[in-house]
């Protein structure tokens, strides 16, 4: 009888080191979540920021090329009086310059724009992933907390027994 007894603390004091194993895995799983949360809605801020520049360099862009249209209209009226032309053509060089820069600037903000959304495609499937592995601890667990729960119940039930013999 001792035996028995013996193995069924056993297996209780295995259960409930099991148990204490999963709630552990699964606390450090909640606290991996919402770090990798809270990377996410970084990356989604960075995004906005990001779509928000690009507006601003789209709509730059556009003035500059207007401008430049309108610097090649006037070079073209002008080109009778050298002096005004010469001045224009700088203008225009400028003009151009100018325009080319922030080309070259929204197209490296689109880069950056496009990378951050593959990060943050990436953060989220991390997320996932820990979502479900944590889901599978906490199930486990639960799992764990039962088979402890019918075990206390054999020992309870065991201990009446002893106590009618």
């Amino acid at each position: 009888m001792a035996g028995h007894m013996d193995r069924i603390k056993e297996k209780m004091n295995s259960l409930r080191l099991e148990a204490d194993e999963a709630q552990t895995k699964v606390d450090e799983l909640q606290t991996k979540v919402k770090t990798l949360e809270h990377d996410n809605l970084q990356k989604e801020q960075e995004i906005t920021s990001l779509q928000h520049k690009n507006q601003l360099l789209e709509a730059e862009v556009e003035k500059l090329e207007r401008l430049l249209k309108d610097a090649k209209t006037e070079a073209d009226a002008g080109s009778q009086h050298g002096t005004q032309n010469e001045t224009l053509q700088r203008r225009l060089q400028l003009l151009e310059e100018e325009a080319e820069e922030a080309d070259k600037n929204l197209r490296e903000t689109n880069e950056k724009l496009r990378q951050t959304d593959v990060k943050a495609g990436h953060y989220e499937r991390k997320v996932q992933a820990l979502e479900s592995s944590r889901d599978q601890w906490e199930a486990k667990y639960e799992e764990m907390a039962k088979k402890h729960a019918e075990v206390q119940k054999e020992l309870a039930d065991f201990h009446i027994e002893i106590g009618n013999i």
